[in-house]
């Protein structure tokens, strides 16, 4: 059976395909949502904390002998701490200044994660194999299915939305987003908010390096493994609405899907496709398919 020329198993394999690569761009787009709709920072290094934790995976065993299980849950945990770091240091000293000195801070720090990486490793990736437990694959009737990219897409789809829910339907998630709206009446409710707005900087963060954990055995550990990333990422924020949660996983897992059927049909136009559709998006609704008029 054929659809528009194409075999219906091939065109179905490859979807599945641009599904995981938008399950990739739903993780760190979330993290770029939380940490620009709760702090209104536009955190370019988003792609740098990516590679961070994929590269802390990829050590964590060279030097150590450290499995991939243990990396899923102490990579986030480690990326997030430096996040905190971070935030605590440097970002939260302009917060008063205008936008654009954190945007530069960000990409500052981008390009000296990068730079450090790649002064001790070079630009040639690194091979990190997927655990014995996810090898393999299963026939599912159209396609062969790699048995970690469908652990990638069971797991993100798990994390993103377990994410929208605490942040959009939980008291912890209302006072979350009270915070950033009227913080000084939130802190006469007794709630630490210097506090809380670290602690979503480091979440944010560790979104980012849990999603390069995942990545580590599906593509060449590298310092621009990230830099490869961000833009796209980035324009999937731009088009889910900058301040929307659902709006960065939905538009990434769609752009995904998208992305992958154009490279079915005319390969010249699928690394384009993401910034095409965000042009059009941008000029029939600024703030976004979710986002917010004000």
């Amino acid at each position: 059976m054929e659809l528009f020329g194409v075999p219906l198993q091939a065109l179905l394999a490859q979807l599945f395909l641009g599904l995981v690569n938008g399950c990739f761009y739903a993780l760190l787009s979330l993290g770029l949502a939380i940490i620009f709709g709760l702090l209104n920072v536009i955190n370019l290094s988003h792609g740098a904390l990516y590679m961070l934790g994929a590269f802390v995976t990829w050590m964590a065993f060279y030097y150590f002998g450290l499995s991939y299980w243990v990396m899923l849950l102490l990579a986030p945990l480690l990326i997030g701490a430096f996040g905190i770091f971070i935030e605590r240091t440097t970002l939260r000293r302009l917060y008063r200044l205008d936008h654009l000195y954190g945007m530069l801070l960000m990409i500052g720090l981008a390009l000296a994660l990068e730079g450090l990486f790649h002064s001790f490793y070079g630009v040639s990736g690194r091979s990190y194999s997927a655990p014995d437990a996810l090898s393999g694959a299963m026939d599912i009737g159209f396609m062969v299915l790699p048995n970690y990219r469908a652990w990638v897409v069971a797991v993100s789809m798990v994390v993103c939305f377990a994410t929208w829910f605490v942040i959009e339907k939980t008291r912890l998630g209302a006072t979350l987003r009270a915070g950033t709206e009227n913080p000084k009446l939130v802190e006469a409710f007794g709630v630490n908010v210097p506090r809380m707005v670290t602690l979503t900087y480091g979440f944010g963060a560790a979104l980012a390096g849990f999603a390069g954990v995942l990545a580590a055995p599906m593509v060449q550990v590298s310092p621009l493994m990230g830099a490869n990333l961000i833009v796209v990422v980035f324009a999937v924020v731009v088009i889910g609405g900058l301040s929307s949660i659902l709006g960065a996983i939905l538009t990434g897992l769609g752009l995904g899907l998208i992305e992958s059927a154009v490279g079915i049909f005319y390969p010249q136009l699928s690394a384009t496709v993401v910034f095409i559709v965000m042009a059009v998006v941008l000029m029939l609704r600024p703030v976004g398919l979710f986002g917010r008029e004000k």
